[in-house]
This record gives C-alpha cells, sequence and structure tokens, in this order.
C-alpha cells in the first residue's frame, strides 16, 4: 500500500458517520480539475505513510470513530488495497471506498470478499467524452461493468460527478442518466477552483445554482435520488 496522506476525522466523508480518511498515492487517469493533485502528480508526491502507524491510530480511535474512508488518487492501483482494507474490517469499522470505476476485477473481488460497506464511483462524464475529460485512453467497458457492479452488489452505493462549466453540457447528462438508471443516488459535486492539477482550471468558471439544479431535474427523471453537494 501506497498511502499519501491521512485524515484523522471527518464528518461529510462517509454519510452519517465520523470516519478517518485514507488517501492512497496515484491515478491512471489525469482529470485537469482534480483537488488532489498531491496524490496524482508524481513530481507533488509527498512521503508515503506507514499502514501500520494508520492501523494501530485506528485501533486506538475504536469507539469513537465509526468508519474508514479510502480516497485517493485511485485506490484500487493498489494491488495490496484487500488485505489492508480487511484489516481495517478486523478493527470493526465500516468501510467506503472511493474509485473511478476503472479496475472492476479488482473491485468485484473486494465486493466478494466482503471488504468494503459503501461503494462511490465517480462518473466522470458520458461514456464518449471520457479521453477529453481523464486526458488518457481507456475502454469504457470497464466502468460500464463497474457500474453493474456497484449496481448489483447489495452494497450501500453512490455514483457522482464533479460538474466542471467547461467540460459539460445538458446532453451529457441525459447520456449519463442512461449509465445509471434507476441507481440509488447520484451526486452532482460543485467544482470549487481553489486546487487543481491542471492550473489553467483555477481559472475556470463554476456552474451557477440555477445550472445545477437544471441538471439535477434531468437527473431525477434517471434515478431514485439525486442531491447537489
Amino acid at each position: 500500500m501506497i498511502i499519501g496522506g491521512f485524515q484523522r476525522f471527518s464528518l461529510i466523508d462517509y454519510p452519517d458517520k465520523i470516519c478517518a480518511i485514507v488517501f492512497t498515492q496515484g491515478c491512471n487517469f489525469r482529470c485537469p480539475y482534480c483537488h488532489n493533485p498531491e496524490l496524482v502528480d508524481p513530481k507533488k508526491f509527498g512521503i508515503e505513510l506507514k499502514e501500520d502507524e494508520i492501523l494501530s491510530f485506528l485501533g486506538r480511535r475504536k469507539g469513537k470513530l465509526n468508519a474508514v474512508t479510502i480516497t485517493g488518487g485511485e485506490p484500487l492501483l493498489q494491488t495490496d488495497l484487500s488485505p489492508f482494507l480487511s484489516a481495517i474490517k478486523r478493527l470493526g469499522y465500516l468501510v467506503k471506498l472511493d474509485t473511478n470505476g476503472s479496475f472492476p476485477s479488482r473491485l468485484k473481488k473486494i465486493i466478494e470478499l466482503e471488504s468494503v460497506d459503501y461503494v462511490a464511483m465517480d462518473i466522470k462524464t458520458s461514456l464518449a467524452k471520457y479521453p477529453q475529460v481523464i486526458k488518457t485512453k481507456i475502454d469504457t467497458r470497464k466502468i460500464l461493468d463497474s457500474i453493474r457492479l456497484i449496481m448489483d452488489s447489495g452494497l450501500d452505493y453512490e455514483f457522482r460527478t464533479t460538474i466542471v462549466k467547461a467540460l459539460f453540457e445538458k446532453d451529457d447528462f441525459y447520456k449519463i442518466g442512461q449509465l445509471i438508471k434507476n441507481a440509488r443516488l447520484y451526486v452532482l459535486q460543485k467544482f470549487v477552483p481553489s486546487k487543481t492539477l491542471d492550473d489553467t482550471f483555477l481559472d475556470m468558471k463554476s456552474c451557477t445554482d440555477e445550472e445545477l439544479d437544471c441538471f439535477k431535474e434531468i437527473m431525477d427523471g434517471f434515478v431514485q435520488r439525486c442531491i447537489i453537494r
């Protein structure tokens, strides 16, 4: 496990739970608006943290924390993620996994091992526009496989999209809606240009509340619940 960061307390990163956050280092996407460039760009990588120290902290915080969120970067890049999650589960914590959905076979294994309780998957955009947004090639069938896997898993889950005004138009949401039709929860995340992988995106405009409401209205027609975060 290559761990690039650790947050000891959060009230917002696991729904209705008090959690700690583990940030894994490295990502196979290069979304220019990424809010965690220090976990994506190797030139910005910091000091790696030790698994044992994090597990020791979590052991001491039992009863005060309810859950642990694993985010990144892309956690499923870590080939030894599963035993780390199992160690957290043995301590009695709920585990939430954030993923970009590009490693469905690894995700399937973790779900089958009952190493995760909640999955949050980023839907970057409509499938045809994925290379434009993530700045790399991808087999979008993997995205579809992850969506189906999550929706059929029986776990709590959410799909979410960070809305950068320059990258989206209304038609994208009709296409996203078809991808995740009947999903339990879809989250529209407002882009905040405070820290980005590509510095030119610091000057990008955020969507207005009215625009987000319009996108929400579209998604309300496809999913069981849609919220703006």
